[in-house]
C-alpha cells in the first residue's frame, strides 16, 4: 500500500502518449464473447494476505461461472499496465491507481462500467467519487485505507493518560504530543509528504485542487494547516519520520521512537510482522478549525474499453465487491471494505482498527488530475522545509505557481 509511484510517472506518461497516438491495437466495439471465458488479471504486488484472498475469491467465482482467471502480479504496476496498453495487449481486468485515472479516461482506454454493477449502490460514495468523471463511474474501488492517529498504548499509560485524553482537536493534539515527549521519544511522528499535509489541509477546510481539478494550494486554509504543522515541529514534540531514524511514521511507532503516529491501515500488518511486541491502537484524527478530515488511498478495478470480455470482467468485479467478499477482505487483509455493509468486519475482534473505520464516511480521496504526480513530488520535496523554518506562505505560493503551469496544460 505504501509503494512510491512518483518515479514512474515520466515513463508511464510516455507510454500513455503512445497509446493516444497509435491506438490500442485491438478492435473497437468487439463482439462480446459468450460461454466460458478466460480472464487475465493484472494486480499490484500487495501483501501476502491480499494475494491469498484474491486467489481464493477468483477460484470460487470460476467454480460458480465456469470461467477461468489468470492472476498476473506486476512488479511495477503502472509501468507494466502502460506497456500492455501500448503493445495492444491490455489485461481483461486490472488494478488502477487514482493518479493514473486521468490519462486512461482522456485517451478513451477505460470502459465506464461502474454504474452497471449490482453492487454500485452499496459502495462508499466518497470513494466512488475518486473514480468518477463527468458523472460516470469508470471503475469500481476494490477497497481502501484511511489515515488515523496511532497510539503506543504502553507509552500512553506511562504518561498517565486515559481515554479521556484522546485528542479531539488540534489544540488537544499539541498538548498530548508534548506530554508524551521524552528525551528518547517524540510525542508525534508524521511523514514528510503531501499525503500527510493534505489531512491537515482538509481539517482546516482546504485541499490541493477544486472540483474542476484546478490547483487551490495557496489559500488561507492551507496556510493555517502548514503553520500548525510547523508549530508542532518547532515545539519539539513532533518530528518527521526521517528525523527519528525511521522510514515511515508507523515504523517510528514500532521502534519506540514515537508515542503517536499518523498512518494508514497498512501499519497494522507491518507492525504485526516487524514489531510483534508493539502495543497500539488507532483513533480518529483530531478535528481542525473546519472539522474532521482524513484521506483515503485506494485502487479500482479497471476494464479496457476495447475488449470482448466486458460481461465476464464486470461479473467478476460485482462478485469481488459484494458484501461477503468484502467482509473477507476487511477481516483478513485489514483494509476498509468498499462495500458499506461490510465495514463492521474491519473492527470485529480488532478494536485497534477503530480509527481507520470511523473516518471511512468522510475520507478525502486522492487527486486524479493528470499531471498531479509532478506537483506532488514538488510538494514532498518542500515539506521538509517546515522543520527547517521555511515560510509556509512562500511554500504554498511557489507550489501554486508550479501547479498552475502543470495542471492547466
Amino acid at each position: 500500500m505504501r509503494v512510491n509511484r512518483k518515479w514512474l510517472a515520466a515513463a508511464v506518461a510516455v507510454l500513455a502518449t503512445v497509446m493516444t497516438g497509435c491506438g490500442s491495437g485491438f478492435d473497437d466495439g468487439a463482439e462480446q464473447e459468450s460461454g466460458p471465458v478466460s480472464l487475465r488479471l493484472l494486480v499490484g504486488s500487495g501483501t501476502t494476505a491480499e494475494t491469498r484472498v484474491l486467489r481464493e475469491q477468483t477460484a470460487a467465482w470460476s467454480q460458480q461461472t465456469g470461467n477461468k482467471v489468470e492472476i498476473v502480479q506486476a512488479a511495477e504496476l503502472d509501468q507494466q499496465l502502460g506497456q500492455a496498453f501500448a503493445g495492444g495487449t491490455p489485461p481483461d481486468l486490472f488494478y488502477l491507481a487514482p493518479g493514473s485515472l486521468g490519462r486512461y479516461v482522456e485517451n478513451g482506454s477505460l470502459h465506464p462500467y461502474g454504474h452497471q454493477l449490482r453492487t454500485a449502490g452499496s459502495l462508499y460514495p466518497n470513494v466512488k467519487d475518486v473514480f468518477t468523471r463527468d458523472g460516470k463511474l469508470y471503475c469500481a474501488p476494490k477497497d481502501f485505507s484511511t489515515l488515523a492517529l496511532l497510539i503506543d498504548t504502553e507509552a500512553w499509560k506511562r504518561a498517565g493518560l486515559t481515554d479521556a485524553d484522546v485528542p479531539k482537536d488540534w489544540q488537544q493534539l499539541a498538548a498530548v504530543a508534548q506530554r508524551l515527549t521524552t528525551p528518547e521519544r517524540k510525542g508525534l511522528v508524521v511523514d514528510d509528504s503531501a499525503d500527510r499535509m493534505g489531512a491537515f489541509m482538509r481539517q482546516a477546510g482546504g485541499w490541493h485542487v477544486d472540483g474542476s481539478g484546478k490547483p487551490t494550494l495557496d489559500t488561507p486554509q492551507n496556510l493555517e494547516a502548514l503553520r500548525y504543522v510547523q508549530s508542532l515541529l518547532q515545539s519539539g514534540s513532533t518530528a518527521f519520520a526521517a528525523d527519528v531514524d525511521a522510514g515511515w511514521a508507523g515504523e517510528a511507532l514500532g521502534k519506540g521512537n514515537a508515542a503517536m503516529a499518523i498512518d494508514g491501515n497498512w501499519a497494522s500488518g507491518a507492525l504485526a510482522s516487524d514489531y510483534p511486541n508493539a502495543r497500539w491502537r488507532s483513533v480518529e484524527l483530531p478535528a481542525g478549525p473546519a472539522g474532521k478530515g482524513t484521506l483515503s488511498f485506494t485502487n479500482c478495478w479497471g476494464i479496457p474499453e476495447r475488449s470482448s470480455k466486458h460481461a465476464a470482467a464486470q461479473d467478476l468485479v460485482a462478485f469481488l465487491t459484494d458484501q461477503p467478499q468484502q467482509e473477507r477482505i476487511a477481516a483478513e487483509v485489514g483494509v476498509n471494505p468498499a462495500h458499506q455493509q461490510a465495514a463492521p468486519k474491519l473492527t470485529e475482534g480488532k478494536p485497534e482498527m477503530t480509527g481507520f473505520a470511523v473516518g471511512a464516511d468522510y475520507a478525502q480521496g486522492e487527486v486524479t488530475v493528470q499531471g498531479w504526480d509532478s506537483v506532488e513530488s514538488d510538494f514532498d520535496s518542500r515539506v521538509l522545509g517546515l522543520a527547517a523554518g521555511d515560510d509556509p506562505a512562500k511554500i504554498l505560493q511557489e507550489l501554486q505557481r508550479s501547479a498552475e503551469q502543470v495542471l492547466t496544460k
